[in-house]
């Protein structure tokens, strides 16, 4: 089986406007959340979110960014850092035959902002006052399109939605594209800028998000006893994977290899999950037999993990049943509980802290858990940074999505090069 590699990285998130700063705000068990400064918020029941560090209309262009919704800037913004990051130019040529690059970027919900905004123009100012480049700025696949278009993909471009499972999806697509021989490098990974009064008072008349509105940083704590809900988040994680074959060939940078997917669907809820944790651990079990690995070789779970009350003890209980045994010897950690929920980007940040993890032998931890389930079937990163043993390790991220979508994807630290 073809062996696909990671050479290439980029983020901008509630931690930080590039990956470097978002993995040292990991490392560091900072928060990103914090009080949202807008007027309009002040009727909603929520006032906080985890809004992206760096505004992205501070970075895209000012004529490019009128032209672009914002999830799109942060998605162009985060495949710009991995693209450079792999040792190729943004705006120059590449030795790269187009019609063997791909790009698979996923939005859970799309250009929001693009749509609704447009929406209050027209109800406000009439039908002339609409945006011209509204419909290419609020289609799902605009993220995906623009990258394409800027890095010449020609060997396809795709955006799976499957709510907050969508960006593992785009990976565990792009291993795909890869393994079956349609692509030799695909751009993966997927954004989300959905921070707007409409989502915040849809998802808190779910009753989905956390009410700390006195306590922002803490809001976020997965696995505690006092969690209330998920944080909104937004932001973009992108990552260039190719076969191992090409990245020795042009000695590229290997931070780590995606060794496998597993994709499930509960077939239970529209919104909540499964209880008995069946599809998850059916989706951790069938990456792990995509990738060759044992449970036995797993030593790090970066968990879906969002504070919400039911799903973190049946994603605990998956892990278990899942791994069996073998779960006493795994570091578990929820990177949300400081960047909040980046939605359809969710999966692709996460998958990139779990292959940090094992490149630089250290998880992040989880923040906020102060007072944790009893009879937690896992052992969490609790408040700290945890260290990895030396040798060869290997990790899983999950992704749940509404719809009952289950993705697991799993990395290994084999074919490192520095």
């Amino acid at each position: 089986m073809t062996t696909v590699v990671i050479t290439g990285l980029g983020a901008t998130t509630p931690l930080g406007g590039d990956l470097e700063s978002t993995w040292a705000g990991m490392l560091a068990g900072r928060s990103g959340v914090r009080l949202i400064t807008e007027a309009w918020v002040d009727e909603l029941p929520v006032k906080f979110a985890a809004t992206a560090m760096v505004d992205p209309g501070d970075v895209i262009p000012r004529v490019q960014a009128r032209r672009l919704d914002r999830s799109t800037q942060m998605a162009m913004i985060a495949a710009k850092e991995a693209w450079e990051d792999a040792g190729f130019s943004w705006e120059g040529d590449n030795d790269l035959d187009p019609e063997r690059v791909a790009v698979s970027l996923a939005s859970g919900i799309g250009g929001l902002h693009s749509l609704l905004g447009n929406w209050d123009l027209q109800r406000d100012k009439g039908a002339r006052r609409v945006s011209p480049f509204t419909i290419p700025m609020l289609m799902a696949n605009a993220p995906a399109a623009n990258v394409g278009l800027s890095v010449h993909a020609k060997a396809g471009v795709h955006a799976p939605v499957s709510a907050c499972a969508s960006s593992n999806e785009a990976i565990s697509l792009g291993l795909d594209m890869i393994r079956l021989g349609r692509a030799d490098l695909v751009v993966v990974g997927g954004c989300e800028a959905t921070i707007h009064p409409l989502p915040i008072a849809a998802f808190a008349q779910m009753h989905a998000l956390s009410r700390r509105n006195d306590d922002p940083e803490g809001a976020s704590r997965p696995w505690d006893r006092g969690r209330d809900g998920f944080v909104m988040g937004e932001g973009a994680a992108v990552m260039v994977i190719e076969t191992l074959e090409s990245a020795l060939a042009r000695g590229a940078k290997i931070y780590g290899t995606i060794a496998g997917a597993g994709i499930t669907a509960d077939s239970h809820d529209m919104v909540q999950p499964d209880p008995s944790g069946a599809g998850q651990s059916t989706a951790m079990l069938k990456a792990l037999k995509d990738s060759g690995l044992a449970a036995s070789d797993i030593r790090h779970v970066n968990a879906h993990g969002t504070s919400t009350p039911q799903g973190d003890m049946t994603e605990a209980g998956s892990i278990r049943t899942a791994l069996g045994a073998a779960t006493d010897n795994v570091v578990v950690t929820s990177t949300k509980s400081m960047t909040g929920h980046l939605l359809g980007g969710a999966g692709a940040l996460e998958t990139i802290a779990t292959t940090l993890a094992l490149y630089h032998r250290r998880i992040p931890p989880t923040i906020n858990l102060v007072d944790p389930e009893p009879d937690l079937p896992i052992d969490v990163a609790a408040n700290v940074a945890r260290d990895l043993p030396e040798g060869d390790l290997a990790a899983i991220n999950n992704s749940f999505g509404f719809g009952g979508h289950n993705v697991a994807i799993a990395v290994t630290n084999q074919n490192v090069t520095r």
